[in-house]
């Protein structure tokens, strides 16, 4: 297992790396296979080398999104962040503390799919233990374990997508919806809400109603009606408003708004429902950034790794 802090505890692994590889440059080894077998930096460099094969896949961060949204598999990265083990050792562990998961299990549906983002690998010794990236993203994503039963085990990640798009600020079901698509855009809202990670304003009056320019002593207006275009503010007001306003029922508040609009009095103007972050969303929602950061940040320094080896 590569120890992070041969670089001397740098969080930038593009800057940790630049510093190895100036070691690297000096050093002078006997012979090649003392690299291989003995050499950190030659542990990372290749590492990072396969990680970038992985990465390379269209989809990658969808399947690193997917594997990541497991409870067993980020306890078995936590807990070989610092240790090499084996399935048996892992086994054994889990079957300590009540858990009755199985080798087979633990190899098939957890240890593997790490495998297959990069984030575990194998040694010689058929232990597994955790990458470069494995052991930052474990540092990095501490409190993930909590959240991510909010989110579909496997699927298409376009709640992860939306939540995302969410810290920059509310938005409309228009914009959600040109990332995704309209027709699946109101269930997974409706899924993020009901998880209490999204919400709309409390305020549900989205419809306002205006004075136009049009003079009102050129029209016939009955008490009523006047009582309602005079509570109409310059601003703009809902329908709601406006009945607590005159105290006249939300029926007869629409009945006479429609004979104002006939008389061109009122117009309507309506106003998007947006959606935005709740504070477990916001949580979430930047872990998920983070992560996407971390990954941008690995193959960064996987291509000033190459970038360095061509020159």
């Amino acid at each position: 297992m590569i120890n992070y802090r041969i670089a001397g505890e740098k969080r930038d692994l593009a800057e940790a790396l630049k510093a190895l590889d100036a070691v690297c440059r000096k050093c002078v080894p006997v012979t090649p296979l003392e690299c291989i077998t003995r050499c950190d930096v030659w542990r990372l460099k290749n590492e990072l080398r396969k990680l970038r094969g992985v990465m390379e896949k269209p989809n990658f961060m969808k399947e690193l999104l997917n594997t990541l949204k497991n409870e067993t598999r980020l306890q078995i990265l936590k807990t070989i962040a610092n240790e090499g083990y084996s399935a048996d050792k892992l086994d054994h562990n889990f079957r300590e503390v009540g858990r009755m998961d199985g080798k087979n299990t633990i190899y098939e549906e957890c240890l593997q799919p790490l495998a297959a983002v990069g984030l575990v690998a194998e040694n010689m010794n058929q232990r597994f233990y955790a990458t470069v990236f494995g052991c930052i993203l474990a540092k990095r994503l501490d409190g993930f374990a909590d959240l991510i039963r909010f989110l579909p085990a496997n699927s298409e990640c376009y709640e992860e997508t939306l939540l995302t798009t969410l810290l920059q600020g509310p938005k409309t079901f228009k914009n959600l919806a040109s990332l995704v698509s309209p027709n699946i855009a109101p269930r997974i809202l409706k899924r993020l809400k009901t998880a209490g990670l999204i919400e709309t304003p409390e305020d549900k009056d989205y419809v306002f109603f205006f004075r136009s320019k049009r003079d009102p002593a050129k029209e016939t207006l009955s008490n009523a009606e006047r009582k309602v275009y005079n509570a109409i503010s310059e601003c703009g007001i809902s329908a709601r408003q406006l009945s607590e306003k005159t105290g006249i029922s939300p029926r007869r508040i629409y009945l006479h708004l429609r004979r104002l609009k006939g008389k061109k009095l009122v117009f309507v103007r309506r106003t998007p429902k947006t959606y935005r972050l709740t504070a477990k969303g916001l949580k979430l929602a930047s872990l998920l950034r983070e992560l996407q950061a971390l990954v941008e940040e690995i193959w960064k320094s996987s291509e000033q790794l190459d970038n360095s080896e061509n020159t």
